[in-house]
């Protein structure tokens, strides 16, 4: 298998879906030549032309709109959104016009071949136009399908089964990982299943949940839980919508316990659907209550971007707390 970071494991799947599809199409902000901001689509234009990966105007309502219309004619479109804070103006687009066209004809025509790739979350000093997590806002509306990768070998696969889904999918992608995370991934084609979580890791004391960037964070409070004595259950929820509710619950009846952690701020994240769920299913084998750690009810900040962000030693002070209750 070949040493990949993640921004060469996205690229290898975009060619590799190209390469098998002509009706894949890329495009976005810069994704031509320039080979988009974080090279993400790097000579992609270079060997399929400029038919098949292009620039698009600077309007992200227009780029979905545009999107919409290729896939309900039938191509396969994968557009990117330069950073995930941009994503807001075709806001109405993806949750009006992508999640509704196959309910609104009764199936008679639909958009499930869309793929839309944004860069998410923080690390980057980026400051709060550029280091969102907005993957609650789409978590809300039935239509779509919601993915995160952790690492190169999640990016590959998640990303060529989104390509080939049936119904359109957004894919947010961990951009402080995009250089940060490298590892093994096979060169030929393979896919990972959307709507599965997976246990990284097996524990009896509390089960610790989270997707994207905020694994790797997960993994180093673990370290500290395990110098304590504590036994972690680490389980990476992949897909957002829909998410694996099962394999929660079955983490949760084991331990007893559940801590939720995502950038995305406290209030109305996802993080509290989860705990809603897992508390209507759990309850009579809970040990302590559901701990949230998130991002703050604050606009993203520059300056105050480590205290902002939840990181491991916060993750573990949860753990602690809820072993202790």
């Amino acid at each position: 298998m070949a040493n990949m970071n993640m921004l060469q494991a996205i690229n290898n799947a975009l060619d590799i879906a190209m390469a098998e599809d002509e009706k894949v199409i890329c495009f976005g902000e810069d994704v031509g030549f320039f080979g988009g901001v974080f090279r993400a689509t790097s000579h992609l234009q270079e060997k399929y032309g400029k038919a098949r990966c292009f620039n698009t105007p600077l309007v992200e309502q227009g780029i979905i709109g545009f999107a919409n219309g290729l896939a309900a004619q039938g191509s396969v479109p994968v557009a990117e959104i330069q950073f995930a804070d941009y994503i807001f103006p075709a806001f109405d687009q993806i949750v009006n016009e992508t999640a509704k066209f196959r309910y609104r004809s009764g199936d008679l025509f639909n958009v499930g071949g869309l793929t839309i790739r944004a860069p998410y979350g923080g690390g980057i000093s980026g400051g709060h136009y550029h280091s969102q997590s907005p993957e609650a806002y789409f978590a809300h509306t039935p239509g779509l399908k919601v993915v995160v990768p952790r690492n190169p070998y999640q990016a590959k696969g998640l990303l060529l089964s989104a390509i080939r889904d049936p119904d359109p999918v957004l894919f947010f992608e961990p951009k402080r990982l995009y250089r940060a995370s490298t590892g093994e991934v096979p060169e030929e084609d393979y896919q990972l299943p959307i709507g599965e979580a997976e246990v990284t890791r097996e524990g009896t004391d509390v089960t610790l949940l989270g997707w994207g960037a905020q694994m790797e964070v997960i993994e180093r409070a673990v370290e500290l839980a395990e110098k304590e004595g504590i036994s972690c259950e680490v389980i990476d929820l992949r897909s957002i919508l829909p998410w694996d509710e099962d394999s929660v619950v079955e983490s949760v009846l084991k331990t007893g316990r559940l801590v939720i952690t995502h950038e995305a701020p406290l209030t109305g994240g996802f993080a509290g659907e989860i705990a809603a769920t897992i508390q209507e299913r759990c309850f009579l084998y809970l040990e302590a209550p559901i701990a949230r750690v998130t991002g703050l009810d604050t606009p993203f900040p520059l300056t105050l971007e480590k205290e902002y962000l939840p990181d491991h030693l916060k993750i573990f002070e949860a753990i602690k707390a809820s072993v202790a209750f």
